[in-house]
């Protein structure tokens, strides 16, 4: 019985965060996720093609990635839009050279930036997948 007291009120300050978290507001106006992956006509020199992941809408904020390709090989990266956060910023860089290593969307999460992960591995994969598709058609 002793215990109960100091158990029920450090309980109840453990919720209090809880309760009294908000969503940022870009996460309740972030654009749901689309679907479509837009793929750019290949460029004139070198052969390359670009495409565009969705935008993949997280509680951060939205995430979107073009993805250049020189045949079936990712060259470069680029993050179209992104959470404006310290954590998101400083995860980018990895989960771009990750792509370029693994040639993949099978990256790992990066600590402290999971959302933001997981949001660029889904806009990744469907970039990956619309070139697949263009390539299969051509």
């Amino acid at each position: 019985m002793k215990r109960a007291l100091p158990v029920l009120v450090l309980s109840i300050a453990g919720l209090v965060p809880v309760w009294r978290y908000a969503p940022s507001p870009e996460a309740v106006t972030a654009p749901a996720a689309s679907s479509e992956a837009s793929v750019a006509p290949a460029a004139p020199s070198g052969g390359s093609t670009v495409a565009a992941g969705p935008v993949v809408g997280t509680e951060k904020g939205p995430v979107q990635v073009e993805v250049t390709f020189e045949e079936r090989r990712i060259t470069a990266v680029r993050m179209l839009q992104q959470p404006d956060h310290p954590q998101t910023t400083a995860a980018v860089p990895r989960l771009i050279e990750e792509t370029l290593d693994a040639q993949s969307a099978d990256v790992d999460t990066v600590s402290g930036a999971t959302i933001t992960s997981d949001g660029y591995r889904e806009s990744l994969q469907a970039a990956i997948d619309a070139q697949a598709a263009q390539g299969a058609g051509a």
